[in-house]
């Protein structure tokens, strides 16, 4: 449920952008705006924005995915309105860490500009690796599901790569981020989770 909820909030106030209802240029994130202005909302309300509709349909409909499976088992693990809380908390959190890379390296920068909840959906994505990591992973046109444990390390050498050459629009350091903060939030709140991660691969018994 509070999946859906992140869906419908995040649609809402995007497409309210879209027509012009709601300013984008006062949500979006800017690192020097945050750095040099003070306007710290930014690390939060971009993740509520997007580019387009393509880009919000993408990052939603990943979430609606794997935000299912990381509900269900933060709910195990932490108990039912304990789970619902750390998994709202691990997703709010994640936009606002996966910009940390960012607001450092283009503090200077006023032109630099950021939209879309993609670091927070990486971080979703990743902590459903960490409790499923056998799981299929779908990439593009390709047929064949990838397991999450393959798919991770390729999902990261590719962000760093791609952050590295930095040829194109996307935010592939925050991607990179959320995915690793996504990894390891549950791990910090409870380290046994790890050799549940163990056991899904057949490491540990």
């Amino acid at each position: 449920m509070a999946t859906i909820i992140i869906i419908l909030v995040t649609a809402a106030i995007s497409v309210l952008c879209f027509y012009g209802t709601l300013d984008i240029d006062a949500l979006k994130f800017n690192a020097y705006g945050v750095a040099h202005r003070g306007q710290w909302h930014r690390t939060l309300t971009y993740g509520l924005v997007h580019g387009g509709w393509g880009h919000l349909f993408f990052n939603m409909l990943t979430l609606y995915f794997f935000g299912d499976v990381v509900e269900k088992y933060f709910a195990t693990a932490f108990g039912a309105k304990t789970g619902v809380i750390l998994y709202v908390a691990l997703y709010v959190s994640a936009i606002v860490v996966s910009t940390v890379g960012d607001l450092i390296k283009y503090k200077d920068n006023p032109s630099y500009n950021a939209v879309g909840a993609s670091g927070a959906v990486s971080a979703v994505l990743f902590a459903s690796i960490l409790f499923e990591p056998k799981m299929g992973i779908y990439i593009y046109l390709i047929p064949i599901p990838v397991p999450g444990y393959i798919f991770a390390p390729l999902y990261l050498l590719y962000c760093w790569y791609m952050a590295k050459r930095n040829m194109d629009n996307i935010g592939h350091t925050a991607h990179f981020w959320g995915a690793v903060y996504g990894f390891l939030f549950p791990i910090l709140l409870r380290p046994d989770i790890i050799t549940h991660f163990l056991m899904k691969l057949g490491l540990t018994s």
